[in-house]
């Protein structure tokens, strides 16, 4: 169940062994380097990338303790330059030289190929240098499974997801244990956790109202969430009470949390659709994540409950919040029920979003979406930012190991495309 979509009612109450191999296989395995398709010493930002074809990675900039409140710009225009020599100009793939790669460039195709690359990061130059990544499976991903996970394997799978670098990693919700008996043991979670956060990693906790944040507090929770519908109907029957009723709830426990310094996000769901009534105009999204962010949210996630989202849905969705709250204050949170998730990402990554919102493994789903496959997978997230050369400074090899253990535990496969394509990759080169 999402996080955007539960009652919360509480008055009612195969092994990776071989690393080299993940490595050739990786998204950013064949970007360009040094000299290539004429970018000379700068295919991005904080990679300083010589024409020795060696890449040293500025990560200081990056790291979670630098990163906890910062918004980083998009990157500057990239610089090209004329290559002196095409045959200079190689791609590494891992161990694996161009010629193992690509098939070789004739001269006589070299404008071409020179405008394309110009266009190609015309198209990309609007983006962010990093993104932060809000790991939700540990809550989100795991709130809606039938079969109870053992305490022990929630606190094992939030260690392994702090240990990949992950910045934010929600960790459990303070919910009615009648609605959502998964998260029963919110406090044990809690409490076992809770000095996680001295890795640097921010570990926030869903509370839908006092109760629950009063709980939360109790139990050493140092970062809370709330969440609102953009759809009437839909929160009535959600949560039992209008949209305006529930943000005076949450403007309870907001000014609860501003007088003991703890920082509060805002949840919108249903900001493309809703499973009663249907389509949701803008709107009523930017209203309702004005009000959050009025009330003193200091992000707000914006959810596409039922995944129905495309590009031609989220630019004019995106284009209305950001009129009225700072695009450095908002996220994007998919689910991925008909393929469009890492699409529906991009886009908001051209508009300005630098925050998403992801489940290891795929985790999760949406109980009023017959078919629904869950969140957008942390590891296609990941695996499409390398791709990029956007920085995330998430260890995406200790990422797969947390997504095989949490799968394996379930009984079932990840939903991880990347994952199951690089655990593959490893599975045949072990045969090797």
């Amino acid at each position: 169940m999402s996080s955007l979509e539960e009652p919360l009612n509480l008055e009612r109450l195969p092994s990776l062994s071989n690393i080299d191999w993940l490595e050739r296989f990786s998204s950013g395995a064949c970007r360009p380097v040094g000299e290539d398709m004429a970018m000379g010493d700068s295919w991005s930002d904080g990679r300083n990338c010589s024409s020795s074809n060696s890449c040293v990675e500025d990560n200081d900039e990056y790291g979670r303790e630098n990163y906890k409140w910062r918004r980083h710009g998009s990157r500057n225009a990239i610089s090209s330059r004329r290559s002196k020599s095409l045959s200079k100009n190689y791609i590494v793939c891992g161990t694996v030289s161009r010629s193992q790669c690509l098939t070789d460039r004739q001269p006589k195709s070299y404008s071409n190929h020179r405008s394309t690359v110009r266009k190609t990061f015309k198209l990309f130059n609007g983006m962010p240098n990093h993104v932060k990544i809000v790991e939700v499976g540990a809550r989100d991903g795991l709130q809606n499974e039938k079969k109870t996970v053992p305490t022990s394997v929630k606190v094992e799978l939030i260690q392994k997801l702090v240990s990949c670098g992950l910045p934010v990693v929600e960790v459990t919700g303070f919910v009615s244990p009648k609605w959502v008996p998964q998260l029963s043991d919110a406090k044990d979670v809690m409490e076992a956790v809770k000095d996680l956060d001295l890795e640097g990693a921010r570990l926030p906790v869903l509370t839908p109202n006092m109760k629950g944040f009063e709980a939360a507090v109790a139990a050493g929770a140092k970062e809370v969430a709330v969440f609102a519908s953009a759809s009437e109907s839909f929160s009535k029957s959600n949560i039992n009470c209008s949209i305006e009723e529930s943000l005076v709830r949450y403007q309870a426990v907001t000014s609860a949390a501003k007088k003991l310094a703890i920082p509060i996000r805002g949840y919108v769901s249903c900001a493309i659709g809703c499973p009663v009534e249907g389509a949701i105009s803008p709107s009523k999204v930017a209203y309702v994540a004005k009000e959050l962010h009025d009330m003193g949210c200091f992000e707000i996630s914006l959810g596409d409950t039922i995944g129905i989202a495309t590009p031609g849905t989220v630019v004019p969705m995106l284009e209305a919040v950001m009129a009225v709250v700072p695009v450095e204050k908002l996220a994007v949170h998919f689910h991925d029920t008909y393929g469009q998730s890492l699409s529906n990402i991009l886009v908001s990554l051209q508009m300005g979003i630098s925050t998403v919102d992801s489940s290891v493994a795929g985790l999760g789903g949406c109980p009023y979406a017959k078919g629904a496959t869950g969140n957008v997978a942390t590891e296609d997230v990941v695996y499409m930012l390398n791709g990029l050369g956007i920085k995330t400074n998430v260890d995406l090899q200790k990422l797969l190991v947390a997504g095989e253990f949490i799968s394996k535990h379930l009984g079932r496969p990840s939903g991880s495309k990347a994952a199951i394509a690089l655990s593959g990759a490893t599975a045949d080169a072990s045969k090797m």
